[in-house]
């Protein structure tokens, strides 16, 4: 399996960004899909997952109420919505699969990760 994440990019604080991460090759049936962020000096930290039925999704409180995680199963995508954006989102953001579907916000029950897209907010 593979992830490409995409649509990162420089954003003036308050602004928005979209991240959309492709999946290919052999994915189970249904799988979650998470979202993670590391910023320089911290260690990585979850933001979002949606399992396979898109019910359930999970955020971090960091980013309740300004992200919004979605995904087009047909396409294998998972998109994250990023609005009010703050100095304090910039980080490397990862794109993550769960093949078990649990929709955990536990890095561990991710078996397949994306390269990161950076994420770079401008006060």
């Amino acid at each position: 399996v593979q992830l490409q994440a995409s649509g990162g990019g420089l954003v003036q604080a308050g602004g928005s960004l979209r991240l959309s991460c492709a999946a290919s090759g052999r994915t189970s049936r249904t799988y979650t899909m998470g979202w993670f962020r590391q910023a320089p000096g911290k260690e990585r930290e979850f933001v979002a997952a949606i399992r396979w039925s898109g019910s359930g999704d999970n955020y971090a409180d960091s980013v309740k109420g300004r992200f919004t995680i979605s995904r087009d199963n047909a396409k294998n995508t998972v998109y994250l919505q990023m609005n009010s954006l703050k100095p304090e989102d910039t980080a490397v953001y990862y794109c993550a699969l769960d093949l078990s579907n649990t929709g955990a916000r536990y890095s561990d029950y991710y078996e397949y990760w994306g390269q990161g897209t950076q994420v770079t907010v401008s006060s």
